[in-house]
């Protein structure tokens, strides 16, 4: 089913991810159930408009009609074929749904709007836009906000599901976005974490928002993580954030963490002026990609001696922070390259920022979980493969860690 919303033209399905499907019939199955539910939302939604209150609202009931629970009706689509759908009614018997008109079909182009609203954030006026200008319907302002929070019912229950018991690594950092709150323009933190399943694929555990970063705020996180079933974190990457390491020790006592060395470089380089900064990395570079610690150590003297009377608020921080930062040499090289560095996570976040750039600011903090939620939705799809060479991975953590990683 190609799209012609200009919206959509980079919604693609991971390679991956039609090996699911072993015939037509379950594919054809698959689409079926997720057209179904989307068209279903929306009826939700009129009849939310219709009623002028949200189902189950205290508030409502004295509006002088009322859902009237709902009927099967089989429509023909262009490209599914039938389906029936469960149409709402009012005790009145005053609905009349847009989405559904009757005797009509509904087209291709409506389908994939239907698909693109569920694998894709979109701004309430935007798909007000595109459904009034591409298909003739009139959804008003109000249908359109209804049908986005009804997404807020799938990201509170995928924010409390349960998680795996341990996790080989897991990756947190934030991300700043623009919030309006209380009718100013404020910055809020969004908290990520990202974990390393026993199978070797990557899971978005959750994601949290906060008004600043701040390592009492992780630690708070990290309890979430623990209360919905995580009981062990073998190695934890993260940032410089001052009292970190801390927090995830309070938390996760046995966890080794490891502080991502690209953050160390670049907060070192701030202290640095432009024409030194390519040798002073250079230099660097000969310390963090030694055989073993103790050769590491030694580069870092030498490296010390050089350019400590220039530079040396650059060079205090990787021996105060030496501890967290060389724990990463205790491994083989393979394991080294997932957990010296929170690329895994600022990836993440890169996609995130694609799927909401534009998006300059949001209306509320609801309004930024949403758009977060969906491009997690749509980044996980491409998750469907362990890590590269993760059979070897596999066997240096079993070695290295032996019971705590609990295979079966």
């Amino acid at each position: 089913m190609k799209s012609k919303n200009k919206t959509d033209e980079s919604a693609e399905f991971p390679a991956g991810f039609f090996q699911q499907f072993k015939d037509k019939e379950s594919f054809h199955d698959f689409f079926n159930s997720f057209y179904k539910k989307g068209i279903e939302t929306l009826l939700q939604a009129e009849m939310d408009a219709h009623l002028g209150y949200l189902k189950h609202a205290k508030d409502g009931y004295n509006s002088g009609n009322s859902r009237n629970g709902s009927f099967e009706k089989t429509v023909t689509t262009e490209s599914l074929g039938d389906i029936v759908l469960n149409i709402p009614r009012d005790r009145l018997g005053e609905f009349s749904p847009k989405i559904i008109p009757k005797g009509e079909t509904i087209s291709s182009k409506i389908e994939d709007t239907i698909l693109g609203l569920y694998s894709r954030g979109m701004s309430v006026s935007d798909i007000q836009l595109q459904v009034q200008e591409l298909y003739g319907l009139e959804i008003s302002g109000t249908t359109v906000s209804n049908i986005t929070e009804k997404i807020m019912a799938s990201v509170k229950e995928w924010q409390q599901r349960p998680l795996e018991p341990v996790y080989f690594t897991v990756w947190m950092d934030g991300i700043v976005m623009k919030v309006r709150e209380d009718g100013k323009l404020v910055q809020k933190c969004v908290y990520i974490v990202i974990g390393l399943k026993p199978d070797g694929i990557k899971e978005v555990l959750g994601f949290w928002i906060e008004s600043t970063e701040s390592a009492a705020f992780w630690m708070t996180v990290l309890t979430d993580l623990k209360a919905r079933g995580v009981k062990d974190i073998l190695i934890a990457c993260t940032d410089n954030l001052k009292g970190f390491t801390t927090a995830i020790s309070a938390v996760f006592p046995e966890t080794t963490t490891q502080l991502c060395i690209v953050h160390q470089i670049r907060n070192s380089c701030r202290f640095v002026v432009y024409k030194d900064r390519r040798l002073f990395c250079n230099d660097l570079k000969l310390v963090y990609t030694a055989p073993n610690s103790q050769v590491a150590l030694e580069e870092l003297e030498k490296f010390k001696v050089k350019w400590e009377k220039k530079y040396k608020y650059a060079i205090i921080s990787w021996e105060t922070n030496w501890d967290n930062l060389s724990n990463y040499f205790e491994y083989p090289l393979e394991l080294r390259k997932i957990i010296y560095t929170t690329n895994t996570i600022e990836n993440l976040n890169r996609g995130i920022r694609k799927y909401t750039k534009t998006k300059t600011q949001f209306t509320n903090q609801n309004a930024a979980s949403k758009s977060v939620y969906l491009s997690i939705q749509n980044i996980e799809l491409k998750w469907t493969q362990p890590i590269a060479k993760w059979g070897i991975i596999l066997q240096q953590f079993a070695i290295i860690f032996e019971n705590r990683c609990r295979l079966k």
